[in-house]
């Protein structure tokens, strides 16, 4: 059988910055250490994200940001 196509949406820089609150520069040093997903290349001179994977990331912040006990005493305080 044939199995449903997922859909793959292409998100460029600007809107990867808006998503993620990062800037530019936090942005491409999380690349270089590999924190961050990488970019697709879409042209000569065009790079996107997939935009799955960047919630992906930003969900994994989240969930690593709530089991932290450094945010837990945060929060009793």
């Amino acid at each position: 059988m044939n199995e449903p196509k997922t859909i793959r949406r292409l998100i460029r820089l600007p809107e990867v910055l808006h998503f993620t609150g990062l800037g530019k520069t936090t942005l491409y040093a999380m690349l270089k250490d590999g924190e961050f997903p990488a970019s697709v290349r879409i042209g000569a001179k065009a790079v996107a994200w997939v935009e799955a994977e960047v919630a992906q990331w930003a969900d994994d912040r989240i969930s690593k940001s709530r089991l932290t006990p450094q945010t837990s005493l945060r929060l009793a305080a």
